[in-house]
C-alpha cells in the first residue's frame, strides 16, 4: 500500500495547490502547537509564524530531501522562523530603547544614579549651616569668583575661603557616608 504523505508530497512538489492543502491539514495542529509553545514569549507572533511556516515549506517543497520525516523538517522550518522572530523583536526592542536615549545622554541606570548623587548632594547641602551653604553654592555651583561671592554675602575674600573650605570639608563627610552605602 503506497504512503499517503508521500503521494502529497510528490504531487504537492509537481504544484498541485490541493496535495500542499492535504499536507497542512496533516500537520497544522502539531504546527500550530509547536509554534505556540516556541513562540510564548512572544504570542501575537505565533500566528503569523504557523502561516509563514507553510508559505515558507510550500515554497522550499523542493529543498526538502527526504532525509527526515516531512513533520521533522516541518518542525525545524518553524522552530528557525520562531527563534528569527524573537531574535528580531530583541533587536527592535533594543533599538527602539537606544533611539529612546539621545546621544550623549545617559542610560536608565546612569540616570538613576545621578539622580541618587543628585539627592544626596542636596541632602548634604542642606544639612550645611547656611553660612557655608551659601559660600558653597555661590562658589561651586554658581561659579562665582571669591570677589563676587565676597560682594554677593558682604564679608571679606578671606572670610569667603574659610567657610567655603568648612563647608566643603562638611559635604565631603556627609557624601563618605554615601560613597560607602554605594559600595556595599
Amino acid at each position: 500500500m503506497p504512503d499517503p504523505e508521500a503521494a502529497l508530497l510528490a504531487r504537492s512538489r509537481a504544484g498541485d495547490p490541493a496535495a500542499f492543502a492535504g499536507l497542512v491539514r496533516r500537520y497544522e495542529d502539531r504546527m500550530y502547537r509547536l509554534v505556540r509553545s516556541v513562540c510564548v514569549s512572544a504570542p501575537a507572533e505565533a500566528d503569523d509564524v504557523y502561516q509563514d511556516t507553510f508559505l515558507t515549506a510550500y515554497k522550499k517543497l523542493s529543498a526538502f530531501q527526504g532525509r527526515s520525516e516531512l513533520g521533522t523538517w516541518l518542525y525545524r522550518v518553524a522552530a528557525n522562523l520562531c527563534f528569527m522572530r524573537l531574535r528580531a523583536k530583541k533587536a527592535r526592542a533594543a533599538s527602539a530603547l537606544e533611539d529612546s536615549v539621545p546621544d550623549g545622554a545617559p542610560g536608565p541606570e546612569e540616570a538613576v544614579r545621578k539622580k541618587e548623587l543628585s539627592e544626596a548632594v542636596t541632602a548634604a547641602l542642606a544639612s550645611l549651616p547656611p553660612e557655608h551653604r551659601l559660600a558653597v553654592v555661590l562658589r561651586d555651583v554658581e561659579g562665582l569668583s571669591a570677589a563676587e561671592t565676597a560682594r554677593a554675602l558682604k564679608i571679606s575674600i578671606p572670610a569667603v575661603k574659610s567657610r567655603l573650605h568648612r563647608g566643603r570639608l562638611g559635604l565631603k563627610a556627609k557624601l563618605a557616608g554615601f560613597a560607602e552605602s554605594r559600595k556595599s
